[in-house]
């Protein structure tokens, strides 16, 4: 296979190792050590994808992270795809198979691309604001064209076949970035013998010096990479991430890093292996050495293929072995560029000229280009490039001093390649991640790190330092810092020689003038990802967009995976000169986490399946499932839902259960319920202000019902809490609401409470918990046990410690049923030798297992609510007709408190929870079903409240449910009707929540 554009020898490649590899459905070839972008640009391919907006031709721009086009789809196979890679970060191996992420019917010829040309004027910044708004039958037409076009890439609808990791690290010093720099800082850190992480986004460390032709200590650079490299691997302590991000830097130096395992060399891990993982790290100091990305030109048709960085021409050729074109045309507004040209001619191609925009360059560049014959066209600038899927010529202009106008004639030239420089933009975005706001430099010509929020530091290009001399100073300084704050000693490291050339001073320039004005100009891109151009920030600004902030939302400019890497400076310089102000003036947006995108596999690791949703089961869940119960999944838990027996219907099952409870004794494993074990000498002040009621008089042996609120005062919780002792309490919460509860008690002891001397431990695994209910529950636990339970012995809200079958247990006497009831509580081991000893008697007192429903039944048979079922986050307990669970005369405030006491909480009309009963006792009212006071009322009737619970009830023969109508506490006995979706109205009466047992005599015998 011919690779056209492979240089016959040179780079960091291995020749002796091809590699076959497959584009948008044609075969290529490459070499061991190429990234798919260097092998793309060997094999002279052009077109890498369409542009987001304009579906314009994209090809190859940059060499590395801030690559903004090179976005492509990987994976061989259906269940293998991931999209948005990087060309320029994915190392090439055998049978890597990639494709364009856009592009109908193909990237080469794309019929969007007709948009493109007209799409100036169709598609301004906003467009979609002002397009998209009538008529409004036509969104739903919009949304899904605006769908298919929208995204890059596409994810799989397959099983992910990759195993993925996540890792906890703690370090002394975290370094971002294995340039000169990075690893100066890191070699003096490893051997002052602390714990150092060295990370980088590259496959091998070294960052610029890979693709230089330096000499560090009279050796290549890359010599002195790989002697450093080396002794860092020797050190025990020192943990070396090639392939790694650094993500996002968090708060108190946490930064997460996704590490490429073997996804960088396989479509797919080996048996095993981890494709990619993500270190979660907490470091003592960080440096981030994470260099600066070349700012390239903006001019008319700059986003033709062939337009690329002038670093990323030099990059290619020195690293790779490849040169991206035949005749190069260079523009820049700086010296060091010049390396570029200087490349291309000494790898045999020509060099059609250097067009620098200042008017007397000087220096040793210039001299070693001329040197070389070097056409250098001086205070001039490429306004235009021409071609259409590839660059093939360009036009030059003069330019006045300041760089903003065209002074003089056109003059054209062919060439196929253009590489632009207009100098250096530091890597500021982790440090943003902080919050540090980033400051200008107009030494520099772009943003430096602002003052560090963190225990950070920073060192190389980041400071605007770009000679590698620099570079390697910073670093061992930074590195001697961390260790002053880390009270260690500073080992003798003396820093390498070089030979830096001097350069001269760059030209701050961002924007190449046309003859045209800019809105009528070729277009002019400063974000070649969303298609943002020089016209279209003009615009915003002429709009009335003065923040950066507006601009970059309103034109798109530094969104999607590219996070402005390229773009944002030359957007900000030309918003800036749209409102008449300076760089400064204008400032900056701030950067975000994620640096470059992260796979959804890496953030979850093994957390997947049922190590994310883990199934759990009582310790009588074997029993369960032999008696042929029906399972609801309830907070993670497989709670029986219901226990048929024969060909019984669920209702028929129900009814058979329910009859049972109230007429013998029915059983409930209640394992599930939460249990919080609360302890410390301010234990009871602390449910005090937790809890609506008061707690301070519980004793020993007690227990007490009570509901928690949010600050609003709404309810989000019940239970029973039992006095275990004077500074103990046991508090069992719902099943669904468990984790949520003991991170509301953490919260509140933790931010609000400090001084409070309370701990709490969540003990719901521990127990097994079985409820028996029925007439006939006292004599059942009396076959099982020696001791006392009788009523005057064990009364109702009462808890004793006593045996059961020959296991201790701690038995509470409360009832959710409205049932004489006993809660049987043993250590979760136990759990199923207690159930079967009860089940002994089963044929003696017909003792009936029942599920979660036939317990929704009977509770609501007694008017008790359960806790997001009859509440919504918008009822307080007033509402719900319990006054007496409020104690407003607490002498600590509880939560929630002055949140029901606010205008709107005691409204008159509030909805409140009331009984209902159909006029009609055989019909079942649907739950969500919403009332009306007159059913008569024209669409849209007034609605007044809904059905929160509703069943058959075969105790009563009829129906009961509970809702909320509009003042139901003042309409006890008047009628509200049910409109339903099959055209019924059902007619009910507003009545008690208590349909039986309305004393609770029942449960008190």
């Amino acid at each position: 296979m011919s690779q056209k554009n492979r240089l016959q020898e040179g780079g960091r490649i291995d020749r002796g190792q091809p590699l076959t590899f497959t584009f948008n459905g044609e075969s290529y070839q490459g070499y061991a050590g190429d990234t798919l972008a260097s092998a793309l640009i060997a094999n002279g391919v052009d077109v890498i994808g369409r542009s987001f907006k304009y579906s314009r031709p994209r090809g190859l721009v940059a060499a590395g992270a801030e690559e903004p086009n090179g976005v492509v789809q990987l994976g061989a196979t259906e269940a293998t795809q991931i999209p948005n890679v990087r060309a320029t970060q994915q190392s090439l191996y055998q049978g890597l198979v990639a494709a364009s992420t856009n592009g109908w019917p193909n990237v080469e010829t794309d019929l969007m691309g007709l948009v493109g040309k007209i799409g100036g004027k169709m598609m301004p910044p906003g467009f979609y604001y002002k397009t998209f708004m009538f008529p409004q039958s036509m969104w739903p037409t919009y949304e899904s064209y605006i769908r298919k076009a929208a995204g890059l890439g596409r994810a799989s609808k397959e099983k992910d076949v990759d195993i993925y990791d996540k890792m906890n690290q703690h370090t002394d010093l975290l370094v971002v970035g294995a340039g000169p720099a990075g690893l100066m800082a890191a070699l003096v850190a490893a051997r002052a013998g602390i714990r150092v992480i060295i990370a980088d986004e590259q496959n091998e460390f070294g960052g610029s010096l890979l693709s230089s032709n330096e000499r560090i200590d009279g050796k290549p650079a890359a010599e002195w990479v790989a002697e450093v490299v080396n002794e860092l691997a020797q050190f025990d302590d020192v943990l070396m991430l090639a392939n790694s991000q650094v993500n996002g830097y968090h708060d108190h130096n946490f930064l997460t890093i996704q590490q490429h395992c073997t996804d960088q060399f396989a479509d797919r891990a080996p048996n095993g292996a981890v494709a990619q993982r993500l270190h979660r790290v907490r470091a003592k100091w960080v440096v981030l050495a994470t260099g600066a990305h070349e700012r390239p030109l903006v001019f008319g048709n700059n986003d033709l293929p062939g337009s690329m960085q002038a670093s990323a021409v030099s990059t290619y050729i020195n690293r790779f072995g490849v040169v991206p074109g035949k005749e190069l045309v260079l523009m820049t507004s700086n010296d060091n560029a010049y390396r570029a040209a200087i490349d291309w001619h000494d790898a045999g191609r020509r060099v059609v000229a250097i067009v620098d925009s200042r008017t007397t360059p000087q220096g040793a560049w210039i001299e070693a280009a001329r040197e070389r014959g070097i056409s250098i066209i001086v205070g001039s600038g490429v306004i235009e490039a021409h071609g259409s899927k590839r660059v093939t010529g360009v036009s030059i202009a003069p330019l006045n001093e300041s760089g903003d106008k065209v002074t003089g004639s056109i003059v054209k030239m062919k060439a196929d390649t253009i590489a632009t420089s207009g100098g250096w933009s530091p890597v500021i975005h982790l440090s943003c991640h902080t919050g540090s706001r980033p400051v200008w430099s107009d030494e520099v010509i772009g943003f430096l790190p602002g003052p560090s929020l963190q225990k950070q530091l920073t060192a190389g290009a980041i400071n605007g330092a770009f000679t590698t001399a620099e570079a390697l100073s910073q670093g061992r300084e930074a590195a001697y810092d961390a260790l002053v704050h880390l009270g260690l000693d500073k080992p003798e490291v003396s820093v390498p020689s070089t030979e830096d050339v001097v350069e001269g001073t760059p030209m701050a320039l961002f924007h190449i003038p046309h003859i045209k004005p800019t809105s009528k100009a070729p277009k002019q891109f400063v974000d070649y990802q969303n298609d943002v151009t020089a016209a279209g920030i003009e615009l915003a600004c002429r709009e009335g967009f003065e923040s950066i902030e507006h601009v970059k939302r309103y034109t798109a400019m530094g969104f999607g995976t590219d996070q402005g890497k390229l773009g944002n400076i030359n957007g900000m310089a030309i918003a800036a000169k749209a409102l008449q102000q300076s760089i400064p003036e204008t400032g900056t947006t701030i950067f975000r986490p994620n640096y470059t995108p992260v796979t959804f596999g890496a953030i979850a690791g093994r957390d997947c399946g049922e190590l994310f949703d883990p199934k759990r089961f009582t310790a009588m869940h074997a029993w369960h499932v032999e008696r042929g119960a029906k399972f609801e999944d309830v907070g993670q838990w497989k709670r029986p839902w219901y226990f048929p027996k024969g060909n019984e219907s669920m209702q028929e099952a129900l009814n058979r259960e329910c009859l049972a409870t109230r007429e013998s004794v029915g059983i409930l494993d209640a394992s599930t319920l939460g249990k919080i074990d609360i302890q410390g000498k301010d234990a009871r002040e602390f449910l005090g202000r937790v809890y609506s009621n008061a707690w301070a008089k519980l004793a020993v042996g007690k227990c007490r019902y009570g509901l928690m609120c949010g600050e609003d005062g709404m309810v989000f919780d019940d239970g029973v809490t039992s006095c275990l002792g004077e500074n103990h309490f046991l508090m069992t919460t719902t099943t669904g609401g468990a984790a949520h509860v003991l991170e509301w008690l953490e919260l509140y002891h933790q931010t609000e409470w400090p001084e409070m001397e309370v701990y709490f431990t969540s003990v719901t695994d521990h127990w097994s918990t079985m409820t028996i209910s029925g007439p006939n529950s006292r004599k059942l636990l009396e076959k099982l046990t020696d001791d006392d339970v009788s009523k005057d012995s064990f009364a109702y809200m009462d808890w004793k410690h006593i045996t059961v079958a020959g296991v201790p247990a701690r038995v509470f006497r409360i009832s959710f049923t409205g049932e004489l009831s006993y809660e049987i509580n043993v250590q979760a081991n136990y759990g199923m030798q207690v159930w079967k000893a009860l089940f002994e008697h089963e044929e003696t007192f017909n003792l009936t297992p029942y599920g979660t429903e036939t317990m929704h039944i009977l509770r609501a048979e007694k008017g008790f609510i359960i806790a997001g079922q009859d509440t919504d986050g918008s009822v307080h307990p007033f509402d719900l007709g319990m006054p007496w669970a409020v104690a407003m005369k607490k002498p600590f405030s509880f939560i929630g408190k002055r949140g029901m006491q606010r205008e709107d909480c005691v409204r008159a009309d509030r909805k409140q929870l009331v009984g209902l009963k159909t006029i009609d006792p055989n019909v079942v009212l649907p739950e969500g079903a919403q009332g009306v006071f007159d059913p008569q009322a024209p669409i849209p009737m007034p609605m007044v409240g809904h059905v929160s619970s509703s069943y058959w009830s075969a105790c009563l023969g009829r129906s009961v449910a509970m809702g909320f109508v509009k003042g139901g506490h003042d309409k006890m006995g008047e009628k509200v009707f049910y409109p339903l979706v099959d055209g019924r109205v059902v007619e009910a009466e507003i009545c008690s929540p208590i349909f039986l047992d309305p004393k609770g005599e029942r449960q008190h015998v």
